[in-house]
């Protein structure tokens, strides 16, 4: 426990810039709903959807767009709401048909954060003109289940990911002394070795076309103050690992085998192998200014306590010339970042 007016950091709040919510500890939340149905209205109107064998259509208009959208931060973890029912209308022609004009409708009862799967959400096709002719079949079919349905789907998944880049930004506030990553940093990064310091065991050659190279392995471990699940999420959750790294971050959704990611502007890139929840990540790995093509592989293990949560990472073919480099690179940009970043760095209490 902190003593009353002995200077203990904890409470001294006034130079943090989380100083109305150390260490992001607090439930804060943020309102999206304005964003949110300008964001729908760019991305679906005026869209157009042309497949060449059937016909073509263009969304005009979004008759009705009600909903809510929110993004809350509690103990340093970043959590969306969001519940849209969306009508839209939408006008074409089939293929072959002459200037038969076809119009309908296109509704979505519910877009919200339960649909892991874009696939999930229903999207009902509507035929006002032309409701029973071959045209109005032929278009109704195409943007229910083939290439209307499909466009539709994606830039839905567009605007979640959308959400989750624009409100993540600064709903989690850095601690005092937080270090920036930035693109600047990242770069520097990559000048500065110390051969001295590498550590050669285990040392092993790898047959590349322009000859051998020299690999070793990395073995760390790091202790966070915060529940396994925390620490599983900050480190496969796109919002997240965008925060720590104050980089965006390229991935198709939350980690899962075969998702590929690209992180800290292109510096790193690798794909997720297979994930145990809350226990256990592995993935390929590389930094890009490895040789091409060459890919180390990382197992993250992840073992909560009554204390503390204790990660241990193991990393195999690292480029010998880049060990201390890639070394350095793990405990500052990402176990330093995100202990600074959520606070998981020492006891809250």
């Amino acid at each position: 426990m902190a003593k009353w007016g002995e200077g203990d950091p904890r409470w001294i709040v006034e130079e943090r810039p989380d100083a109305t919510n150390v260490n992001n500890w607090h439930w804060t939340e943020k309102n999206a709903d304005v964003w949110s149905k300008k964001k729908l209205e760019q991305l679906l109107v005026n869209l157009i959807i042309e497949d060449p064998k059937i016909g073509n259509v263009v969304i005009e208009e979004m008759e009705k767009c009600e909903g809510e959208a929110r993004a809350n931060q509690r103990k340093g973890k970043l959590i969306f709401f969001y519940e849209w029912e969306m009508t839209l209308k939408w006008k074409g022609f089939a293929n072959g048909k002459g200037e038969t004009e076809i119009t309908g409708k296109v509704v979505i009862p519910n877009l919200s954060e339960e649909h892991d799967d874009m696939n999930d959400v229903d999207i009902d096709i509507e035929v006002v003109t032309g409701k029973g002719s071959p045209e109005g079949q032929v278009l109704k079919e195409m943007m229910r289940k083939g290439l209307g349905a499909k466009t539709i789907r994606e830039k839905l998944q567009g605007y979640v990911e959308a959400l989750k880049t624009e409100y993540s930004q600064d709903i989690l506030l850095p601690a005092k002394g937080q270090a920036q990553v930035s693109q600047a940093a990242v770069k520097s990064s990559k000048t500065t070795t110390n051969s001295n310091s590498v550590n050669t065991s285990g040392m092993k050659s790898l047959a590349i076309d322009s000859g051998k190279l020299e690999v070793s392995d990395i073995n760390l471990e790091c202790e966070f103050k915060c529940t396994g699940m925390e620490l599983f999420n900050a480190l496969t959750q796109p919002e997240m690992i965008q925060v720590f790294t104050q980089n965006p971050v390229k991935m198709a959704g939350d980690a899962k085998a075969g998702v590929e990611f690209t992180l800290l502007d292109g510096s790193i890139n690798g794909t997720f192998i297979s994930l145990t929840p809350y226990t256990k990540i592995s993935q390929s790995w590389r930094l890009k200014s490895w040789p091409a093509g060459h890919f180390s592989e990382v197992v993250i293990k992840i073992t909560q306590t009554k204390e503390d949560t204790k990660l241990t990472l193991e990393q195999k073919g690292v480029p010998l010339k880049d060990l201390e480099q890639t070394k350095q690179g793990w405990q500052r940009y990402y176990f330093h970042a995100i202990k600074q970043t959520f606070g998981f760095g020492s006891s809250l209490f």
